[in-house]
């Protein structure tokens, strides 16, 4: 097994924390919304057997630096030229990106901004239209009262739900797992870069019109039963990426969570060809 190293990069004047492991053309993998980077550990030990795996914390996630709104912008397109700059600090070159949901945003921006940084390109159940959070997004979101709900009101049990209603139901039956996504967000600046994405996404337009603008091989994994992004999306996201291919997979939002192996194996035989 290669070691691990994590490290701290600065990335837009963000402390970003990432982990990298293995030797070989390198592979970036970002996650997604409520996570950090250990939901992408059963890839990362896959991977991390041909490849360098750099696997970062996003800005205002896991062990990386949360700062304000007023020090950092939390749309997509910020945090695609944050990962640009990881990009630069470990003079990656170009790599394969594999991104989840809000990470999938990101690679696929990165992808359409900065074609000479991404070789290859992944995307898991990608935010790619307004995340469907159900009475979860209504309680984040909800005028006036929405931001001190999130930043104060939701507890373990209602981010346990969240999990087991929208995001990865194998995740959400998981107390340890669960209890590991929740220490992160817990953190007050946690919550508050959470509430900014959210608001941030809820307009998919301009990322819609990025869409267009990926060159590099494209794989799309969905997850059949995701009820955040549903599979029409992801058809849809499909479609609009010339020469992209789908592969769908029974599991939730997060495939990477409900079902890793399978995940692990598309990938490696898109890595492959």
């Amino acid at each position: 097994m290669s070691p691990v190293v994590e490290r701290d990069v600065t990335a837009s004047g963000v402390r970003v924390r990432l982990s990298d492991s293995g030797t070989g053309p390198a592979v970036v993998l970002l996650h997604g919304l409520f996570l950090d980077r250990t939901t992408w550990a059963p890839l990362c030990d896959a991977l991390a057997e041909s490849h360098r795996v750099i696997a970062p914390d996003l800005p205002g996630f896991g062990a990386s630096e949360k700062p304000p709104a007023s020090r950092f912008d939390y749309h997509v397109e910020a945090f695609a030229e944050a990962i640009a700059d990881v990009f630069a600090a470990l003079e990656l070159g170009r790599a394969t990106v594999v991104g989840h949901c809000l990470g999938g945003a990101v690679a696929l921006v990165l992808a359409a901004r900065h074609p000479e940084l991404v070789a290859r390109l992944v995307l898991v159940d990608a935010l790619c239209d307004t995340p469907r959070l159900g009475r979860f997004g209504r309680m984040g979101l909800a005028p006036f009262v929405g931001g001190f709900v999130l930043k104060q009101l939701w507890g373990q049990g209602v981010f346990r739900a969240l999990f087991r209603e929208r995001i990865a139901p194998e995740t959400g039956q998981n107390h340890e797992k669960v209890a590991h996504y929740y220490a992160t967000f817990s953190e007050p600046s946690a919550r508050v870069s959470a509430l900014e994405v959210l608001r941030a996404v809820q307009d998919p337009r301009p990322l819609v019109a990025r869409t267009p603008g990926v060159r590099a091989p494209t794989l799309v994994i969905w997850g059949t039963h995701d009820r955040v992004v549903p599979v029409v999306a992801g058809r849809r996201l499909a479609r609009e990426i010339a020469g992209a291919r789908l592969e769908l997979l029974s599991a939730g939002h997060a495939p990477q969570e409900d079902a890793p192996a399978a995940v692990t194996v598309a990938v490696r035989r898109f890595l492959s060809e």
